[in-house]
C-alpha cells in the first residue's frame, strides 16, 4: 500500500538526499525533543532512556528507496496473531544476536522480513530508542538501497508492507491522535496516518526524530 497526496518537497526528491541526510547525522543529533512529541501518554519520556540494565538489544532498519522520482521507507505491516506488537506496523528489525553487531542485527531482519537481498549503503545511526513495553533497547540505522526494490514479505511476520514517503513526515496533515486500550486503560498517543493506516508508538518516535534530520536537510539545501 502506499501514500500519495502529501506535497513533494523537490529537496526531498533529489537523488543526492540520502548523501545529504549521512552528512547530517555526521554533524551529530540527539533525538530527545522529537521524542517527547510522538511519546505516547503514560510514557514519562521513557522512549528517550536511559534504559534500565535489563534491557536487550535490537536493531531496526529505516531504508530508503527511491520509486518514481520520490524516496519512501518501507514499514511492516504485523499480524495480529503476533505475541508482540500484533496488528502494529513497525520498522523492520529485531533482537541483536550473540555475535553479531546491531546494524548486522538491521541488515539482517531486513532481508528476513523483506527478502532485501544485495547492495546496502548504511549511511549511519539515530539515537538509540528504549521500548519500555518489551524492555530493549533499539538502535535505528538508516542505509539507502542503490535499486528499487521487490518485496518478498516473510509470510508468518509480515502480513503487508506499507510504503511511507518521506514527504508525509513533513506533512502536519498527517500528525493525529489516536486512542489505545490496553485491558481497562486507555491513554492518548500521537501518531502518523496515512490513509488507514496508523503508525504510533516507537516507531512513530523515531520517525520523529528522521523528520528533524530532514529539515536540517531542506535548510543546508536552502
Amino acid at each position: 500500500m502506499s501514500f500519495t497526496e502529501s506535497r513533494i518537497e523537490p529537496a526531498l526528491a533529489a537523488s543526492d538526499l540520502p548523501q545529504r541526510i549521512a552528512a547530517a547525522l555526521g554533524a551529530g543529533r540527539r533525538g530527545g525533543a522529537a521524542r517527547v512529541r510522538m511519546s505516547p501518554q503514560l510514557s514519562y519520556g521513557r522512549h528517550a532512556g536511559p534504559a534500565p540494565h535489563t534491557a536487550r538489544q535490537a536493531a531496526v532498519m529505516l531504508l530508503l528507496f527511491r520509486r518514481d522520482g520520490r524516496w519512501f521507507l518501507p514499514l511492516t505491516e504485523r499480524p495480529a496473531t503476533l505475541a508482540r506488537h500484533g496488528g502494529q506496523v513497525s520498522l523492520p528489525g529485531g533482537s541483536v544476536d550473540l555475535g553479531e553487531t546491531s546494524s548486522q542485527a538491521a541488515l539482517r531482519e531486513l532481508r528476513e522480513e523483506l527478502g532485501v537481498d544485495g547492495p546496502v549503503e548504511i549511511l549511519g545511526r539515530l539515537a538509540d530508542c528504549y521500548v519500555f513495553a518489551s524492555d530493549f533497547l533499539v538502535t535505528p540505522w538508516l542505509a539507502a538501497l542503490p535499486f528499487e526494490p521487490e518485496w518478498k514479505p516473510h509470510a508468518t511476520e509480515v502480513k503487508g508492507v506499507v510504503e511511507l514517503p518521506l514527504e508525509a513526515l513533513l506533512d502536519q496533515r498527517c500528525i493525529g491522535q489516536i486512542t489505545i486500550k490496553r485491558g481497562p486503560l486507555a491513554f492518548e498517543a500521537p501518531c502518523i496516518r496515512l490513509g488507514d493506516v496508523c503508525i504510533w508508538g516507537a516507531t512513530s518516535v523515531i520517525l520523529s526524530e528522521l523528520s528533524d534530520v530532514l529539515k536540517t536537510c531542506l535548510t543546508q539545501r536552502r
